[in-house]
């Protein structure tokens, strides 16, 4: 199973306490750790051996970067400035890696001096071996992008930042899982969808042709089934073929029908009932029905919606 890969950037000499730490932190994480030190990076012959560094970088997932007060080697590449350790870390940003910059706190503190003096070149710093330390800081905190920069006083900081960190990407890979899945059902139906239009496209096209399996297709699917039950609070799939049918419906359930001597309510072009428990009443058009009073077929597509509507009770 492939593990990710972590580049474990710093100089060498003053921080390889705190690299074999990390080390075996990164192996209880079930990740690779990438040192130098320990034969992980192949070398060549064609190359610089600081060339061979920046390579392996491209195959790593992130880069660790450790700052502390050691300048450590300067790199010999034509375009680079600064030590190898600064390449390092430049080549991640440049590549998009994931990268976290972790500085020795005594170290962080006294930028803070160097901010405020560093057009003085004579200035001597206690924290650092080589002004280009404080140079190359100024350059992490001037960066748009992969600027996670913490301070660290022991090993165990830069684990616990680390730790919680790692959670969260896994955390985050977790949700974007589930949303690609969520983005998948969306394309599925849509399909799903494409397909049912086609098929109510067949269905009106052969509809002429006096199929009546298709007329039953059509008939239990009719969308004044589903307007009539809403409008009028049915909690149940509700089914008629003829306006007695429909009459019977309204009956069972205590529903008046309004009659012509109702002159607030009644219509001469639709069938209405009231409803009292909603207080309003509801209208059925009689464009529906045939003239044998028929329910006719219809499709979604050629549904009106002012054929069922409501209106509300009127307060005396």
């Amino acid at each position: 199973m492939a593990r990710p890969r972590i580049f474990l950037s710093s100089t060498y000499y003053d921080l390889k306490y705190v690299r074999a730490d990390l080390e075996r932190f990164i192996k209880e994480q079930g990740y690779e750790p990438i040192l130098n030190e320990h034969g992980h990076i192949p070398y060549g012959s064609k190359e610089r051996l600081e060339q061979y560094c920046y390579k392996e970088i491209e195959s790593c997932d992130i880069l660790v970067s450790i700052i502390g007060g050691r300048f450590g080697s300067e790199t010999k590449e034509k375009d680079g400035k600064g030590s190898v350790s600064n390449m390092e870390l430049r080549t991640a940003i440049e590549q998009g890696k994931q990268v976290y910059v972790f500085i020795e706190k005594s170290v962080q503190s006294e930028y803070q001096t160097y901010l405020r003096n560093k057009e003085n070149k004579e200035l001597k710093y206690a924290s650092v071996d080589d002004v280009r330390v404080y140079e190359f800081i100024e350059e992490i905190h001037g960066l748009k992008v992969n600027n996670q920069i913490q301070g660290f006083e022991s090993v165990t900081d830069i684990t616990y930042y680390l730790r919680e960190q790692w959670a969260g990407l896994f955390q985050r890979l977790m949700s974007e899982s589930a949303r690609q899945k969520e983005i998948k059902l969306i394309e599925d139906l849509k399909h799903t969808s494409s397909t049912l239009n086609q098929l109510v496209d067949y269905l009106i096209a052969e509809k002429s042709r006096g199929d009546s399996k298709i007329e039953d297709i059509l008939f239990s699917n009719h969308p004044a089934f589903d307007e009539i039950k809403r409008k009028a609070g049915f909690e149940f799939r509700i089914i008629f073929s003829d306006i007695n049918e429909l009459c019977t419906l309204f009956e069972q359930f205590n529903i008046p029908m309004v009659t012509v001597e109702d002159r607030y309510f009644y219509e001469t072009d639709a069938y209405s009932w009231h409803i009292s428990r909603l207080e309003h009443y509801i209208y059925i058009s009689k464009d529906l029905f045939d003239e044998n009073q028929k329910l006719k077929p219809c499709t979604p597509a050629e549904w009106d919606k002012a054929w069922v509507y409501i209106r509300d009770e009127i307060p005396f």
